[in-house]
């Protein structure tokens, strides 16, 4: 990934929190009819030495799980919100007019290999983490133990695991960091007014990376 320097973000602590705000994951692979895109949610696995772990499953009719193709390595892209910028928003359009359109983003990209899971209790332990991680913010959370075990077993049965052993993290934040503060300031500004709760995301983003360290 092309990432210039005012865009790059490579703190490990921040790159494992967006992935656990985003957990849904493009993996990207190479099968047997070429280059394939998968849409997983992934539990992220940070050992005390640093080795991190990317845990999810598909359906086993998916030919994911069935692919004889080497995987030398694979790719999940983790894209967080995305918003359209105007050049209306910057004051200096009016002083000097050299502005264009562009797009904010931010996104992390794993590499890694992949491993695949038939296990069932693996796969157990990979949804339960998975659920746990989702439904604690619920009222009442839900657990893989509140629904019936033979249909648990099941379900068990009609997925496969899938392990991300992690080898690199790449986060690109490109968030208004090379614009001036006045349009910045304009950014936001057009930004907040926005209804949808993407566009707000944006502009706290575009906030927090104006502000100086």
């Amino acid at each position: 990934m092309y990432i210039p320097p005012a865009f790059r973000e490579d703190r490990p602590e921040v790159l494992h929190a967006w992935i656990r705000a985003h957990p849904l994951g493009t993996l990207v692979t190479i099968g047997d009819q070429g280059l394939e895109a998968n849409q997983i949610p992934w539990w992220l696995e940070v050992a005390e030495t640093g080795k991190l772990r990317l845990l999810g499953h598909v359906a086993r009719a998916n030919p994911l799980g069935q692919s004889s193709a080497t995987q030398p390595e694979v790719l999940v892209i983790f894209q967080g919100p995305s918003q359209y910028i105007s050049p209306g928003w910057y004051p200096t359009k009016q002083e000097h007019g050299r502005v264009v359109p562009t797009w904010n983003y931010v996104v992390v990209h794993a590499h890694g290999r992949v491993v695949f899971h038939e296990d069932p209790s693996w796969i157990r332990a990979q949804l339960e983490r998975l659920t746990d991680q989702m439904e604690a913010n619920q009222p009442r959370p839900w657990s893989v133990g509140d629904a019936p075990p033979e249909y648990i077993a099941a379900l068990l049965k009609s997925v496969v695991g899938v392990e991300i052993l992690v080898n690199r993290l790449e986060g690109k934040w490109k968030v208004s960091q090379n614009q001036p503060e006045i349009n910045r300031a304009g950014v936001i500004r057009a930004l907040s007014k926005m209804p949808d709760s993407a566009a707000q995301e944006m502009a706290r983003l575009v906030g927090e990376a104006a502000r100086p360290e």
